[in-house]
């Protein structure tokens, strides 16, 4: 088959819905949980704000359009290399000096959803990932790999996403291992459904927030905030997770969309 009648049988197939288009991505509005920095930090990311500008009024008869206040790292969005000091050197490590080649990409979806449900602080380690490979195949270079916890549910209250008391944050992440041995596999990508892509309290782990510090070290791109993982098949899936092309960006809202053979 030629590539031309590949992309041909592609779009016949989403256009009959055999192949279904999943949306990852949570809602993006005032109630979206923002990641809170602790107090001796000066600034936090402010609330998302919409303000109208017009709704077929007399500030626009015709038209209706908003202008926003976000920041980069908001909602389900996108970690570029340059968003951490480990990333900081890579000409091509913002968001509109990336390689989109790489944006688009098969899925590999860890399910971690019963472990995190009984505990919060639930850590990835490089043998369940070596156990889940056994049973699903092979993580392969250039791939993402999400962990699904099912943390989604808890984002229509700040207080249940963040779940944070006297100790800190407490939700489920990748240990120091586990990144490693992804690493080591060359993908392109890691991806939580939490607010961040480290767990809660990965600030004691050696190094510091290893997804943030190894990912970025590397030139690979993280995903936080993700949704509805527990609507892809473990393997199989094509993710599509593309940031704003921000000048000198960190990192980006996104609209995060899967392709799921039905």
């Amino acid at each position: 088959m030629t590539s031309s009648n590949l992309l041909e049988n592609l779009g016949l197939k989403l256009l009959t819905g055999e192949i279904e288009i999943v949306d990852c991505t949570a809602i993006l509005g005032p109630d979206t949980p923002i990641l809170q920095l602790p107090p001796d930090f000066a600034k936090n990311t402010p609330k998302v704000e919409i303000h109208k500008i017009s709704e077929y009024d007399q500030d626009g008869p015709f038209f209706a359009w908003n202008w926003m206040v976000l920041g980069e790292h908001t909602g389900t969005h996108f970690d570029a290399p340059h968003h951490w000091i480990t990333g900081k050197d890579f000409e091509d490590g913002y968001t509109d000096t990336l390689s989109i080649q790489r944006l688009i990409a098969p899925v590999n979806v860890i399910d971690c959803s019963e472990a995190s449900n009984d505990n919060p602080d639930f850590l990835l380690t490089s043998d369940f990932v070596k156990s889940w490979e056994e049973a699903n195949g092979s993580i392969n270079k250039g791939e993402w790999v999400l962990m699904r916890t099912d943390w989604d549910k808890r984002a229509h209250n700040q207080d249940l996403f963040l779940n944070a008391n006297e100790t800190g944050p407490h939700s489920p992440g990748p240990t120091v291992d586990c990144l490693e041995y992804l690493l080591s596999k060359e993908i392109v990508g890691w991806g939580s459904q939490c607010i961040g892509t480290d767990a809660g309290q990965a600030g004691g782990m050696n190094p510091p927030f290893p997804a943030h510090n190894l990912l970025h070290k590397n030139n690979c791109f993280g995903l936080a905030s993700l949704a509805n993982l527990d609507k892809l098949p473990p393997k199989g899936a094509i993710l599509i997770a593309a940031p704003l092309k921000i000048e000198r960006g960190t990192g980006s809202p996104i609209r995060a969309l899967a392709l799921v053979q039905k």
